[in-house]
């Protein structure tokens, strides 16, 4: 294999972890060139991975079909000459574009009927490989054998130059070093921390001169907005106020991050911050972050993990009942 492309996930976070995946592909394949095909938004994460050369832009909208757009994306990528495909997405589509450019080698996991889309087809063990980034690595590897352990950290790059010109943009500065919270999750509110918690702990932070910045997208803007105004004025809101590049950078500034299981959990870890991540609807064994210096807190209720976007009886405990002492706690020995 000397040059390939990776059809990468639409999810930040599914992408941070199959940077495994990457670095192993260049282990077995010394002088790989190695590109991705992904949303545009993700561009800000794989351009900040030294396996990946350049990122090509997916134009399709999640869910979209569009076969003749596809047919004529796969024919402008045939005049790369890509000898691999390796596609993460376990859907029928997401495999027909390396079809469609010719690419000799397309590997990927069973699933929606790919035999004929793909020709290096791997099983799946769910139980012997529990985690995401487990499986996205088992791709690198010839078919039946078992995937590398331990897995490569995923590590993003950082410019300082870009550092710092986003802090100055935003009239920051980061010295001292601040707290970030990372209170959305794309997924759904079974995923995210309460604002009123988020307030609490930003408060409890105040009390020993930590500033605290609340870092997302516009999406999150809302409740980075409340989380603000409950916390009054210990934390400042950035949501919807820097793209995913800077975002990035403002993350690298922190002493500390508190975050969902979101996308930018996984981007702290990345850039080996200190990390409490909050489980709720979601699981531990299956998506933690990669790093030594994350803290994972969840607490196991009965009903959980669950992985629906919102609580299906009700009463969200499983972060409801996540108190702002526990987090404090765990924040501390993250710090330590």
């Amino acid at each position: 294999m000397r040059k390939a492309l990776v059809v990468a996930p639409s999810w930040i976070g599914d992408t941070i972890l199959a940077q495994p995946l990457f670095a192993r592909l260049h282990e077995r394949h010394p002088g790989l060139v190695l590109d991705a095909f992904a949303p545009a938004w993700a561009a800000p994460v794989l351009s900040r991975m030294r396996e990946i050369r350049r990122v090509i832009p997916n134009p399709f909208a999640h869910g979209e079909f569009n076969l003749a757009g596809r047919w004529r994306a796969g024919r402008e990528l045939a005049r790369e000459g890509y000898d691999a495909a390796i596609v993460l997405p376990n859907s029928w589509k997401s495999a027909l574009l390396p079809g469609f450019a010719g690419i000799p080698q397309r590997i990927g996991f069973r699933g929606e009927a790919r035999r004929m889309l793909l020709n290096r087809i791997h099983r799946l063990d769910e139980t012997a490989l529990p985690q995401l980034a487990q499986r996205y690595a088992l791709l690198a590897e010839d078919i039946g054998a078992t995937a590398p352990a331990p897995l490569a950290a995923p590590h993003l790059d950082v410019d300082g130059n870009n550092v710092r010109a986003t802090l100055a943009a935003h009239g920051l500065a980061c010295t001292p070093a601040p707290v970030a919270f990372c209170p959305g999750a794309e997924y759904g509110p079974a995923k995210r921390w309460p604002a009123a918690h988020f307030a609490e702990l930003a408060r409890r932070l105040a009390e020993t001169d930590f500033s605290v910045w609340i870092v997302g997208s516009a999406k999150d803007a809302p409740i980075g907005a409340e989380i603000e105004t409950l916390s009054g004025g210990a934390a400042r809101n950035l949501c919807g106020k820097t793209d995913l590049g800077q975002a990035i950078d403002l993350l690298s500034c922190a002493r500390l991050v508190v975050s969902n299981d979101s996308g930018l959990m996984h981007v702290a870890a990345a850039l080996d911050r200190p990390l409490v991540a909050l489980y709720g609807s979601s699981s531990t064994a299956y998506t933690p972050p990669l790093s030594q210096r994350a803290r994972l807190l969840s607490l196991g209720l009965e009903c959980s993990p669950c992985f629906k976007r919102e609580c299906p009886l009700g009463h969200l405990k499983c972060l409801n009942d996540l108190s702002p002492s526990m987090v404090l706690e765990a924040a501390k020995e993250a710090l330590s």
